[in-house]
C-alpha cells in the first residue's frame, strides 16, 4: 500500500480528500514543490524551503513559515520510510484550504506529501539525448508569478501533449515576448561560444532549485555563465543544451530540428552535482 501525508495525517494515496469547494480543484489557487530523495535524504531542503516560502508569500497563503527545511525534511523523510522508499521523487502540493469564489474566505494553508520510490541512488545523465522542439501554440506570460510553480500549469500540459502528439522527448517553450523561456518541465541551459546562458528569471522562467545549483556550481569550477534574454535562434547554433529539475538533475539535448549537440559541459557539471 503506498502512503502519503495529508495535512499532517497518514493515509493511504487512494483515500477520497478532495471536495467539490476546494481551490486546488476549482482555480489552481496553489503552488507545488518537486522534490528529490537519495539514500533517505531529502535533497537542497535549504532551497526547496526558500522557494516555497517566497512562492506561499507571493499567493498570499498563511502558514508559510511552518514550511521551513527542518519541516520539509522531517515530512519528507518520513513518509518516505513509510513507503519503504529510500530513493525518489518527492511532490509537497501546498493550497488554499478556504471556500469562497474568487475571493477566498481565509488564506488559510492545507498540504499533501506524495513519494514516488526509484531505483536511482544519484543523478544520471541520460545516455540517450533528448530529441526536442519549439512549442509555439501558447507562450509563457512574464509576471511575478512565473517564477513560481504554482497549480495553474496548463501550458506546461498543452506543451506536454504537444510533444506526446509529436513524439518528441521535450519541447521548449517562449515567454510572451518570443525568448526562450523554460522546457516542458525542466529550466534550459546553452553552451554557445564556450559560455554557458540561462533565461533570467525575467523571462518568467520558474526558479528551479536544480537551475540555482547548476548556476552556483558553473562559477565555482570557473565556467563562464550569464543569465540573460535569449533569442531561441541561438538554438541552431549551440554548441551544447540541456535541461535541469530537482527531480532528473541535468538531462543533455542531443537534437533541436537538424542540429546535433555535444554533451561534454553536462558530463562535468552532473559529476560536480553528484559530489554534492
Amino acid at each position: 500500500m503506498v502512503f502519503i501525508n495529508f495535512n499532517g495525517e497518514i493515509l493511504p494515496s487512494d483515500t477520497k480528500l478532495l471536495s467539490v469547494h476546494n481551490r486546488g480543484f476549482r482555480y489552481g489557487d496553489g503552488l507545488f514543490e518537486s522534490m528529490r530523495l537519495m539514500k533517505g535524504q531529502l535533497k537542497f531542503a535549504d532551497l526547496h524551503a526558500d522557494r516555497l516560502q517566497r512562492g506561499m508569500k507571493a499567493l498570499k497563503i498563511d502558514g508559510y513559515s511552518q514550511m521551513d527545511p527542518w519541516f520539509l525534511k522531517e515530512k519528507c523523510e518520513d513518509i518516505a520510510r513509510r513507503n519503504r522508499a529510500k530513493h525518489g521523487r518527492l511532490r509537497l502540493t501546498v493550497y488554499r484550504d478556504a471556500e469562497g469564489l474568487y475571493l477566498p474566505t481565509q488564506n488559510k494553508m492545507g498540504w499533501c506529501l506524495e513519494v514516488t520510490p526509484t531505483e536511482e541512488p544519484r543523478y544520471f545523465l541520460n545516455t540517450k539525448g533528448l530529441i526536442m522542439d519549439m512549442f509555439t501554440e501558447l507562450q509563457k506570460p512574464t509576471n511575478y508569478l512565473s517564477n513560481i510553480k504554482t497549480c495553474n500549469s496548463l501550458v506546461y500540459v498543452m506543451a506536454g501533449i504537444y510533444k506526446s502528439q509529436n513524439k518528441l522527448d521535450d519541447v521548449f517553450l517562449l515567454n510572451q515576448n518570443g525568448f526562450l523561456c523554460e522546457a516542458g518541465s525542466s529550466n534550459v541551459f546553452v553552451w554557445y561560444q564556450n559560455h554557458l546562458y540561462t533565461p533570467a528569471l525575467s523571462e518568467g522562467c520558474v526558479e528551479g532549485v536544480m537551475r540555482q545549483v547548476i548556476i552556483k556550481l558553473a562559477k565555482q569550477l570557473n565556467i563562464p555563465i550569464t543569465e540573460a534574454q535569449i533569442n531561441p535562434e541561438i538554438l541552431y547554433e549551440a554548441d551544447e543544451v540541456f535541461l535541469t529539475n530537482a527531480a532528473r538533475g541535468i538531462q543533455s539535448v542531443m537534437g533541436f530540428g537538424v542540429r546535433r549537440y555535444f554533451n561534454e559541459v553536462s558530463k562535468v557539471l552532473i559529476e560536480e552535482l553528484n559530489k554534492l
